[in-house]
């Protein structure tokens, strides 16, 4: 018997078993996409692989985000941390934007998203950085899902920075003790303009936040998958959305 369809937010058609709500879906979800290499290892295949597969489920999840209505998808695509790793891993992982978005970038800008870039540009190569800034060019006027990498990302550094801009307009008198806010913090992040996620997706079965976002997720759901990101499928993203739907949020009261 075929499955049945509903249609809600901005009028896709979305499988029913995912049993979203049109009026619960998180503003903002955020993924870390985790278990390339491991993937690839038990296919006996190498780490580069994994990555090559990962790349390719990036635009499926995106859409799949973008057909229920999410507004913002940040992805933790490179951390500050994973220069450590091989340097061939490295030059591969830095390969990807100009494989990627010449690919889909035509089918992104049909689908109104929008590319921004979380993360420091310094140590990035140039081409890295050109594929990027071009994708970010081209689609600066789209006005839909704003498709977010987290790029040479670190949140203990960026918290870091922050702190050292605020003490800096302290000195030059732009700032008093008494005026620093929350708000006044949140706005020296590199997220400044997105509001916080408000669920977080972690694949791979690790249980831990491996310094993303840490300021910013203070009040977000988490939700960990023992699958590996290259096996994370559209159906799976709607199991997340929907156990975020069946959570209250209540931000410390009743």
């Amino acid at each position: 018997m075929s499955q049945k369809k509903f249609w809600f937010g901005k009028k896709k058609q979305v499988d029913s078993q995912s049993d979203l709500t049109e009026d619960n879906i998180p503003r903002h979800v955020a993924i870390i996409m985790d278990g390339n290499g491991r993937w690839a290892r038990r296919r006996g295949l190498p780490r580069v692989a994994g990555h090559h597969s990962g790349m390719k489920n990036v635009k499926k999840i995106t859409i799949a985000a973008d057909d229920i209505g999410v507004e913002i998808l940040t992805l933790y695509a490179f951390s500050t941390e994973n220069w450590k790793r091989p340097q061939d891993e490295v030059d591969y992982l830095m390969s990807l934007p100009q494989e990627f978005f010449p690919l889909e970038i035509e089918e992104l800008i049909e689908k109104n998203v929008r590319i921004r870039m979380t993360g420091w540009k310094e140590g990035v190569p140039g081409h890295t950085l050109e594929a990027v800034e071009n994708a970010i060019e081209r689609t600066k006027h789209n006005t839909g899902l704003i498709l977010n990498f987290a790029f040479n990302y670190g949140s203990r550094k960026e918290m870091t920075e922050a702190m050292r801009a605020m003490v800096r307009d302290v000195q030059l008198g732009k700032l008093k003790p008494e005026d620093i806010t929350e708000e006044e913090y949140s706005n020296r992040l590199q997220t400044s303009g997105l509001p916080d996620p408000d669920l977080l997706i972690r694949t791979s079965g690790e249980l831990r936040i491996s310094n993303f976002m840490l300021w910013q997720l203070a009040y977000t759901e988490l939700w960990f998958t023992d699958l590996y990101w290259p096996e994370f499928s559209e159906n799976h993203f709607f199991e997340a959305i929907r156990e975020y739907q069946n959570r209250v949020r209540r931000y410390g009261g009743l």
